[in-house]
């Protein structure tokens, strides 16, 4: 499984863009994205989806 942004919460701080390991988030459309493909919620490397951790808004990384 993968973590999406939702973007309706999103305040486009991109403080998500430098935590993830796996360089999965980008922005695209005048707003953040995660690419399912290349996300894998920083198992193996961290507890929690960094993204979640340190995004200011809660609920907005969330598991897609």
């Amino acid at each position: 499984m993968a973590y999406k942004i939702v973007t309706a919460q999103c305040t486009v701080c991109g403080a998500c863009e430098f935590e993830c390991p796996n360089a999965a988030i980008k922005f695209k459309n005048e707003t953040y994205i995660i690419d399912p493909d290349m996300c894998t919620e920083c198992e193996g490397k961290f507890d929690n989806p960094q993204c979640a951790e340190i995004c200011p808004v809660p609920a907005t990384c969330i598991p897609a």
